[in-house]
């Protein structure tokens, strides 16, 4: 498979593509006999891999460490760790971006109640809901410090 079928499949420019082999993020490609670069199902895998590492928010150089670990063939123990590290930091964005949305429903759905109450002085800048107070929207930290 040529780069621009790859490009079209994995959603990579040609040129992160020419980037990536040349930093070591991605193995070196087997060429064709004409030079080409060939890319074969494997290739796709790990270009696929890098891209979904990537988009977790996986740096460059960590993504390059992974490949070298990859190439070498050693070290496993040392690939699951840059793995199962990278999944704990994904996790803890998914809690904080659930938490962000629950506020956000929170809001939208006492919207019309909340308002009302500043309009007739029930509420003020002094007497408001205390967001930061409710469970529901602590961080685990928050809540394991109280």
């Amino acid at each position: 498979m040529n780069r621009k079928e790859v490009s079209e499949i994995i959603g990579f420019s040609a040129d992160t593509l020419r980037y990536y082999e040349r930093v070591g993020v991605i193995p070196p490609i087997k060429r064709d006999k004409n030079g080409y670069r060939d890319y074969r199902p494997n290739d796709l895998n790990w270009i696929f891999l890098t891209k979904c590492l990537k988009d977790a928010g996986l740096s460059i150089e960590a993504l390059i460490e992974f490949s070298k670990l990859n190439q070498k063939g050693e070290n496993e123990p040392a690939q699951k760790a840059i793995l199962q590290d990278q999944l704990e930091v994904l996790d803890q964005k998914m809690a904080e971006t659930k938490r962000t949305r629950d506020l956000l429903q929170h809001k939208i759905d006492t919207f019309e109640d909340h308002t009302a109450k500043f309009k007739s002085g029930e509420m003020d800048a002094d007497h408001v809901e205390e967001l930061w107070k409710m469970s529901e929207f602590k961080t685990p930290d928050q809540k394991s410090s109280h």
